[in-house]
């Protein structure tokens, strides 16, 4: 893991992607793979830093990457977004982006978007490590199971299942949305303005996205809201421009 500035491993000017406080990824070589160990919160503010990591070990690694998240906490669509664009990376370049440890999270996040197979292998020791993993039930073939099995490679419909997967993700993350709400009809925002009021106030307090948006959900509840996220709504109000 090297700090500073990380720069993304492509073939036009790469973007520069600031470390992030609330995700951390170490990557280290087991034989012709990479394990890259992520801990921390994926969600939209750290989805950039994880594909950067993500892509830059991959570049580097003869075969693919292995994913440990067992240090994840927090896991949106956001992060399973950035899990299926770089297995898509992976694939196209004759790799494998595999997950060989998860957390509770990010196990009833595949679970619910039945994204589980996607990223599962059979069990082959990875430096000195069983790859591959179980989760709590057995669970039944999946479209991507069934196609693999009959040799199907249909592009387009694979496509299409990821799709309906990342929808189905979105179910993980109704607070947002409900405090979207929240500020749309106690100040008359536009949907877009709400969206940049919360993400201002996660910025400026140095709070997770999804934690902000839980306080304000939560003040409509009766809970009183903390005095700094209160004058932070205020001053980002405020700064919205407005037309003449």
């Amino acid at each position: 893991m090297s700090g500073g500035r990380t720069a993304c491993a492509t073939t036009a000017a790469p973007p520069v992607v600031e470390p992030s406080p609330f995700l951390k990824t170490v990557t280290h070589p087991a034989g012709n793979r990479t394990v890259v160990t992520v801990s921390g919160e994926i969600d939209i503010d750290t989805e950039q830093t994880l594909q950067c990591a993500l892509r830059l070990a991959l570049a580097r690694s003869p075969e693919g990457v292995d994913l440990d998240l067992t240090g994840v906490g927090f896991c949106d669509c956001s992060g399973l977004n950035v899990l299926l664009r770089v297995r898509r990376l992976a694939e196209a370049d004759g790799k494998a982006l595999e997950v060989r440890a998860l957390s509770p999270g990010v196990e009833r996040l595949f679970a619910l978007t039945d994204t589980a197979s996607l990223f599962r292998r059979a069990h082959v020791p990875v430096d000195g490590v069983v790859n591959g993993w179980h989760g709590h039930r057995e669970h039944s073939p999946t479209a991507h199971d069934l196609m693999e099995e009959n040799g199907v490679s249909d592009e387009a419909a694979e496509l299409r299942t990821e799709v309906v997967q990342l929808k189905r993700a979105m179910l993980t993350r109704p607070v947002i949305d409900l405090a979207r709400g929240v500020l749309m009809a106690s100040f008359g925002l536009s949907p877009e303005d709400a969206w940049n009021v919360l993400v201002s106030l996660s910025q400026h307090t140095n709070t997770k996205l999804h934690q902000v948006a839980e306080e304000v959900v939560d003040s409509v509840n009766g809970a009183p809201l903390p005095d700094h996220l209160h004058q932070r709504i205020t001053t980002a109000i405020a700064e919205i421009p407005r037309p003449a």
